[in-house]
């Protein structure tokens, strides 16, 4: 079956970042020959342009980048690039993309172009973002774009979204404290950075944590160190963490409130606090015309409750109208793990999916 095999050669070649060119020979490779211009619109991303000549079109997009980790399957397919792998399911994004090309190359008609795209940059610094700022949509009037991302947990071959909430926005949190060492038995001479990291901790936890419960986020710290022996006041608390929220003002008001607590605490021990917070992706909402046009098309299962993860899609959102689909793989092992496998069969189920939405959407 070509989209197994598609996706076998593409779990090969795992590569990261923007450094894709195996991928991508692979992909103009496998396009050539359709009734379609393949181009890229910038390095290591790659477009496939169907046109049936229609006012309006509408785009899928694949993640082509890999991640930096050993694989451990030992299936016969297994990676063939040293610390890399296809850990995430991004080469059965790409597989489902390709088949989906095969079967607009024999259509005569549909009632709109289509534009699929194959992304670098997922799993990094945002590809998404800079393929937004070349234009390509408004040059190709595109009129909404969507992507799926296998899923471990959610029935084998299952299409699911939800309006609104889908993915979170992120940011990591990092909090560096500094204080003065001191014996435990003069502590008075000292300033303790432990004892500060302590109360930073308890305030900032109380805060998330007086949000009402249907306000969906997440505030949590899994790293924190603090000083050097048992006796002695540390001088230095490291904490990391992280922050997800789906609305901007949540989002901007927690950021907001670990900064004002840092300040807090800074003139309530005598330490020092320094607080870092990236910009991280934005949320991934599902717009509710959208959603209502797609649900009307084809469909889905709609979920109860939206993900904690994060997704680069979101900056399409940004740009156009855009929605996400979760395509389940079962009780496959968890994503970005190093034995990360699924039931092959599922894609065909993506592809069933992409096909009959780029049919029925109106």
């Amino acid at each position: 079956m070509q989209i197994v095999d598609d996706r076998r050669a593409l779990h090969q070649i795992p590569e990261l970042d923007r450094q894709l060119p195996q991928t991508m020979d692979y992909l103009r490779s496998a396009l050539s020959g359709l009734k379609c211009r393949v181009f890229s619109p910038m390095a290591s991303s790659l477009c496939a342009w169907f046109d049936f000549g229609q006012k309006e079109a509408i785009a899928f997009r694949a993640d082509a980048d890999a991640l930096p980790i050993t694989e451990r399957t030992k299936a016969p397919y297994a990676s063939r690039n040293p610390g890399c792998m296809h850990a995430c399911g991004h080469d059965g994004h790409m597989a489902i993309l390709l088949e989906l090309a095969r079967r607009l190359d024999k259509k005569e008609e549909l009632p709109h172009n289509v534009l699929l795209v194959f992304q670098c940059a997922e799993e990094t610094t945002g590809g998404a973002r800079d393929l937004c700022a070349t234009g390509i949509f408004k040059q190709y009037h595109v009129e909404a774009i969507f992507a799926m991302h296998l899923w471990p947990g959610l029935p084998a071959g299952m299409v699911a979204s939800r309006l609104n909430e889908m993915m979170s926005r992120s940011c990591e949190v990092k909090v560096d404290i500094y204080g003065k060492s001191a014996h435990i038995a003069r502590a008075e001479e000292g300033c303790d950075a432990l004892a500060a990291g302590v109360e930073f901790y308890r305030r900032v936890m109380a805060m998330e944590g007086a949000l009402p419960k249907k306000v969906f986020r997440l505030l949590r710290f899994g790293k924190f160190t603090s000083g050097t022996v048992c006796n002695a006041l540390s001088d230095h608390t490291h904490m990391e963490g992280s922050l997800r929220a789906f609305q901007d003002e949540v989002f901007y008001s927690l950021r907001a409130g670990i900064v004002s607590i840092g300040k807090e605490v800074e003139r309530s021990t005598g330490c020092t606090v320094s607080v870092y917070m990236n910009d991280g992706y934005p949320a991934i909402m599902n717009p509710p015309d959208l959603h209502r046009r797609v649900r009307k098309a084809v469909g889905f299962f709609e979920l109860d409750k939206p993900s904690m993860i994060t997704e680069d899609f979101s900056w399409y959102q940004r740009t156009l109208p855009g929605m996400f689909f979760f395509l389940g793989a079962g009780d496959a092992p968890a994503l970005h793990s190093d034995c990360f496998d699924f039931d092959e069969d599922i894609l065909l189920k993506g592809a069933d999916f992409f096909e009959a939405l780029s049919e029925e959407f109106r």
